[in-house]
């Protein structure tokens, strides 16, 4: 069972509702969600991720050990490069994802909340006789998201992760409130979840089950290089990669916006000619309400679904979708 995540100190600030699962130990939103996708889409403000678990590798052998284990190619990562990598099971499902930067002497990766003994304990079993170190360091760091375009500073002793969506911070936990009292208004994971969602980022456990392949979600390239050694894994990628045909494929969802509730993770999906009776073709994986687009969606469908074709989720809620990934 994941570990579960220890509750912020930032849930002491004005407005702060708690989140609900998988986000427990952090902020949904502060009082206003539009107002706080608002301020990171326009590069203000922060969101506390400090329930994410933090793991490091540290030794000589980091980079080419990890080269081994990862979907990525990170023998030779350049400090201060972020990029995103995978650990597959023996037939190619994903099992970890890791968001990961190297300061030049330690590897720094951020996973989901509560992963990180699991992943510890793969890669412990992995250590041979490679000269690596394995910590936890949830405990004593957090996580912290900055949006493209703020201009608030790391603090001395944070370590910045720049994405093409913003900055990820690991700071020291102590520095947690000081840096939310001098960089905010604070947001919620629920505006962040919109934001992603929007950009079609998927998220291990939400986007993912038990036999979903990287192709399914769009991610050879952003964390699986083709152009590497041997991995576990490796050869369902390639198969797939060659074939081209991954059994199902992540789309984007408009959902109608008159309905009241949004469709949960795992509301089925059908054509809208067959009606709540016709046959499921996929689910939702993530549902968000959005301040320009409205009511939106992630999704994995069967990958022959016409990309034209009008969708219905649950009972009762019209989507049509934009293609993610191509069939």
């Amino acid at each position: 069972m994941p570990r579960e995540s220890k509750a912020s100190p930032l849930l002491s600030l004005p407005g702060a509702v708690a989140a609900e699962a998988p986000d427990e130990g952090v902020a949904a939103h502060y009082g206003d969600l539009f107002r706080e996708q608002r301020a990171l889409a326009g590069g203000s403000g922060f969101v506390d991720l400090s329930h994410r678990g933090v793991v490091t590798v540290t030794g000589p052998d980091r980079l080419s050990w990890l080269h081994l284990l990862l979907t990525q190619h990170v023998s030779d990562l350049p400090p201060g490069r972020a990029t995103e990598a995978l650990i597959l099971s023996a037939n190619g499902h994903i099992e970890h994802a890791l968001s990961l930067v190297d300061d030049g002497e330690t590897v720094w990766a951020h996973v989901e909340p509560g992963t990180q003994d699991a992943l510890i304990a793969y890669l412990e079993s992995m250590k041979f006789f490679y000269q690596v170190e394995v910590a936890d360091r949830t405990d004593d760091y957090a996580v912290v998201y900055l949006p493209a375009g703020s201009i608030a500073e790391a603090p001395e002793g944070a370590l910045a992760r720049e994405t093409a969506h913003g900055r990820e911070l690991f700071l020291p936990r102590a520095l947690l409130e000081p840096f939310a009292a001098a960089h905010g208004p604070a947001a919620g994971v629920l505006a962040h979840e919109a934001l992603r969602v929007e950009a079609h980022r998927p998220r291990l456990g939400l986007e993912t089950d038990h036999r979903t392949i990287p192709h399914e979600l769009g991610l050879i390239g952003p964390a699986v290089h083709l152009q590497k050694g041997c991995y576990r894994g490796q050869e369902t990628v390639a198969r797939v990669h060659n074939l081209g045909k991954p059994p199902r494929r992540l789309v984007f969802l408009h959902l109608d916006g008159s309905e009241v509730s949004l469709p949960p993770h795992g509301a089925a999906v059908r054509l809208a000619s067959d009606g709540p009776e016709g046959r499921q073709l996929g689910f939702v994986t993530t549902s968000a309400r959005h301040y320009e687009l409205g009511p939106i969606a992630l999704a994995l469908v069967k990958r022959n679904v016409a990309v034209d074709a009008p969708l219905l989720v649950g009972e009762k809620t019209a989507a049509t979708q934009e293609v993610v990934v191509e069939p």
